[in-house]
Parts: C-alpha cells; sequence; structure tokens
C-alpha cells in the first residue's frame, strides 16, 4: 500500500514536494494555515540547482513566460560604483549548470507551482502532531483532524510540527537587518546594468538587486550591520522613511535610489538558525527554513528547499518509510549546513570598508565561480539516486 503523506505549509518547498511525490505515484496532501495563498517576500531568485529541478516536474516554460534572466553577476563599490568582478549570467550559464538562472516574483512562482499541485487545503491551521499507532494525527485549530503516514513539516522559520520533532534553539542574530522593495525601472535613472544580478559593497552594509518578470522591475534587499540584540518578539518593524535614506547616504545614485523609491518601510532582522541534532523523529520530518533557515546572502533559501523537496520524494519513492527519512536527512544535513556557513562569512565580506580588507576581498572575488560551482551545479535527484 503506498504511504500518505501530509504537508504541512503551502509554500515554495511544501508544493515542490506535493508535485515531486505526486510524479512518483505518492498521493500528498497539503495543508496551509492561511485563508489564500499569498508571497511573503518580494522575488525570488532560482539558480540552476533549483530551476533545473522545477524544469523536470514541467514548469520551464510557466516559469520563463514570468521571469527574468539576467545577464551578469556584478560586483560593484558603494561609491563610486565601479565594477569590481563581473560573471557572465544568461545563456552561458545554463550551458555550464544545465539550467536557467530567473528572477521571478514569488507571488508567480507560488501561483504556478500551486496551479500544478492540487490537492492544498487552505484556512488549516495545524496546532499539533500526535503519534496514533504506526500513523500520525495532525490537530487543527478548528478541532478537526486528519492521519497520515508521513508528516512533513514545511511550515517555515517558526515551525510548529518542528516542535514535535527537535525542539530548535534560538535563533542567532546575525547583527544585520534586510530592507527590501520592488522598485521600476523607470525610476532608477542612475541604475548602470539594470539586467544584471548587483551586489553593491560597501562599509557596513551592501545593496543586491536583480531584475524580475519582463525585466521592467527590479528586486533588491539592501543589508545593514546593526549588532544592537534584536529584543522585539516579531523579526520585522515599521521604520521612518528617514532612518532608510539616512542609511545609505553618500552611497552611489543608483542605490539612493532604490531605496528611496521602495514604498515599504520595514526592515527585517536577519537570523540564522542553529543546526538541528535531528530532522525528523518516527514519520515526522521537517523540509526547507524549518530545518535550515538560513541568511540570504546566496539566494539559497528557496534553492536550497527545492533540493530538499526533490531529495524527500525520491527518498520515499525508493526506501521504507524509516529508511526514506534517515537517508533524506543523511543526504540534505551536510548540504545545508555548508550553504548556511558559506552564507554567514559572505555577510561580513561585503561589508568591509575601503582599505586593505577590501582590496584582499575584491581579489578573492575572481574566484566567485569556484562558488557558484559547488553550489549551483549540485544535482539533488542524481544525489538521491535518480538522474
Amino acid at each position: 500500500m503506498a504511504l500518505s503523506v501530509a504537508i504541512v505549509g503551502g509554500g515554495i518547498g511544501g508544493l515542490t514536494l506535493a508535485l515531486a511525490l505526486r510524479e512518483r505515484g505518492i498521493g500528498a496532501e497539503v495543508y496551509e494555515r492561511s485563508a489564500e495563498l499569498r508571497e511573503i517576500g518580494a522575488a525570488v531568485a532560482l539558480s540552476a540547482n533549483g530551476s533545473r529541478v522545477l524544469a523536470r516536474l514541467g514548469l520551464r516554460d510557466e516559469l520563463s513566460a514570468c521571469s527574468a534572466v539576467p545577464t551578469e553577476l556584478v560586483y560593484r563599490h558603494w561609491r563610486g560604483g565601479r565594477r569590481v568582478v563581473a560573471y557572465p549570467v544568461g545563456d552561458s550559464y545554463e550551458e555550464r549548470f544545465a539550467g536557467p538562472y530567473f528572477g521571478v516574483h514569488r507571488a508567480d512562482l507560488q501561483r504556478i507551482l500551486a496551479g500544478a499541485c492540487g490537492n492544498v487545503h487552505l484556512g488549516r491551521q495545524v496546532t499539533g502532531v500526535v503519534e496514533d499507532g504506526p500513523r500520525y494525527r495532525l490537530e487543527f485549530a478548528d478541532g478537526a483532524s486528519e492521519t497520515a503516514d508521513v508528516v512533513v513539516g514545511a511550515d517555515g522559520v517558526h515551525s510548529t510540527v518542528r516542535e514535535w520533532v527537535e525542539p530548535a534553539p534560538l535563533a542567532r542574530y546575525s547583527g544585520s537587518s534586510g530592507f527590501r522593495g520592488l522598485v521600476p525601472v523607470e525610476q532608477l535613472p542612475s541604475l548602470p546594468d539594470a539586467g544584471a544580478i548587483q551586489f553593491w559593497m560597501g562599509p557596513g552594509g551592501h545593496l543586491l538587486h536583480y531584475p524580475i518578470g519582463d525585466g521592467s522591475v527590479v528586486n533588491f534587499l539592501a543589508v545593514l550591520d546593526e549588532p544592537d540584540a534584536w529584543e522585539r518578539e516579531s523579526w520585522t518593524e515599521d521604520i521612518p522613511r528617514e532612518r532608510i535614506d539616512a542609511a545609505f547616504e553618500g552611497w552611489h545614485p543608483a542605490v539612493r535610489e532604490m531605496v528611496g523609491a521602495t514604498t515599504l518601510q520595514q526592515r527585517w532582522g536577519l537570523f540564522g538558525q542553529y543546526p538541528l541534532n535531528r530532522w525528523h523523529r518516527g514519520g515526522v520530518v521537517l523540509l526547507g527554513d524549518a530545518a535550515h533557515a538560513m541568511l540570504p546572502h546566496h539566494g539559497q533559501g528557496a534553492n536550497q528547499t527545492i533540493e530538499d523537496a526533490v531529495t524527500l520524494a525520491e527518498c520515499l519513492a525508493s526506501d521504507s518509510r524509516e529508511a526514506a527519512l534517515a537517508r533524506y536527512e543523511k543526504l540534505r544535513r551536510p548540504r545545508t549546513r555548508a550553504v548556511q556557513r558559506s552564507s554567514w562569512v559572505a555577510n561580513a565580506l561585503l561589508h568591509v570598508p575601503d582599505g586593505p580588507a577590501a582590496d584582499a576581498r575584491d581579489v578573492a572575488l575572481r574566484r566567485i565561480g569556484e562558488t557558484l560551482e559547488w553550489i549551483h551545479s549540485h544535482d539533488a535527484l542524481a544525489t538521491a539516486g535518480r538522474g
């Protein structure tokens, strides 16, 4: 008898897993607490290690229709805009990594996944997991319950399912905060190379941006060192416009135009999750941010979640439940820990002031292809045993 799988969370990871399981003949029901699927965050950078999986699931054409393909990866000086390092993307990137690099609005990606998936139950808030013989019972806020052979916690950094598997240690504040936004290119007259992925690197901060959709809009994430302890319960707070503008005083006009044009006057505390001791307990398992929340500096949050999803699906299709979950954890924990560590290091390197340290960093950036290689060339499906 085929396994029944309950997926808690209707985000990118949960929906990708449902599609990958269905491809393998395994039924899955997705339970999402929100009454409607809505985006959290502005956009997603899909690198080849993620886009290759979605293409294999038959979504390449739909993604291409609503995504931008960046021309280059460029690192720039914060004030003068000097090109420190440039790395080609576009067609040469896909030839090298067997998958495209897409800049896509998160809402479009979630819409495509949900449309292909089906079996998404909205307004179903899970409050707990209970062992019920060889199966597991999900308990919902409305008093209802459902049982399944396998429960997957794809419910994000504040996961309810994780509390059953492995109560997580407190997330670690990175000492930096992020400001996000979407800005039409026409509002950025000083921006060079609007079609590129670009990092502007400066003392105590950086700004990353890339085009999405038809290329007429750029998504940006500006990050600043703010080492004071983050004491609020929420990871976001509203801040006045003047504070955002003042933080980038003296930066290149393109950066100031970008942060000045956003209407989203909030900052996000950037937190990293300490590694968990285990990802599964019995037939309950974690996926994505519930297992390995990471800093955004390699753009790998969504991509690592997609890798998780296809790996878990392949393991469940190939092995008994217990063996599948053990193999999934063995395959994914080292990989995600390495990306987490690399992201943490990148945060500091992007923020050094002008001088010898920045000069050394700029020389090291000439080897950016090596970083891209080990992250972007990874084939999670082949690693799990199916090419």
